[in-house]
């Protein structure tokens, strides 16, 4: 056994083993919008991301066809939708660099800062949200939650391995108070409400 190993094994061991229940936390919800969807959009929008309305009528995936009609590469972890990059092939993150769209599910969105949560088992490879040079997000409008409070009750900070809130496209302004999107991560970050029923699988071609 290593050093680490013992220094580990001797905290667990010494664990305090007191029963103190956690405080009561309000959840804060006792005036909730009138729309949780539109809530959401206001502030996706109010921090750099893109709502893509759905069509009244006809294909509820035309606005994200829309968007990757020119992308040469497009990754996508959901069955609404087939890419010419199967997430399954990718061996490790460098994989994904070349990758113009990722299109994944969040896990649940939330109103109140108009954040969506990655998982593992949303990603399947957790850098496919950071490499990506584009991101497209299916929520189900029914996956919405009102404020933080209610989203930390949310089983998936138990459940998952990985869980991260993503709020609107990577951004910087430390250069001379430039605003730059995209220097650490995507470049954009659009969000399609769209129940989690999965249409017919539609092939992309490798341009």
């Amino acid at each position: 056994m290593s050093s680490r190993d013992d220094i580990l094994a001797s905290i667990r061991a010494n664990l305090p083993r007191l029963d103190r229940p956690l405080p009561q936390v309000p959840l804060f919800d006792s005036d909730p919008p009138a729309s949780l969807l539109s809530a959401f959009k206001d502030n996706l929008h109010r921090m750099g991301g893109v709502f893509l309305d759905p069509p009244t009528s006809g294909d509820i995936l035309a606005p994200l066809r829309t968007k990757i009609a020119d992308a040469r590469v497009v990754c996508s972890t959901v069955p609404e939708i087939v890419g010419n990059r199967d997430i399954a092939d990718v061996g490790a993150s460098r994989d994904l660099a070349d990758i113009d769209f990722a299109i994944v599910r969040a896990s649940f969105a939330v109103a109140e800062t108009g954040s969506v949560l990655l998982s593992d088992a949303d990603l399947h490879v957790n850098g496919v949200a950071y490499l990506a040079q584009h991101l497209i997000v299916l929520v189900d409008p029914a996956d919405i939650v009102v404020n933080l409070h209610h989203a930390y009750r949310r089983p998936e900070f138990r459940d998952r391995h990985y869980a991260s809130f993503h709020t609107g496209p990577s951004a910087t302004a430390d250069i001379e108070g430039v605003l730059i999107h995209g220097a650490q991560g995507v470049r954009s970050l659009s969000v399609l409400p769209v129940a989690r029923a999965g249409s017919k699988l539609v092939p992309l071609k490798r341009k």
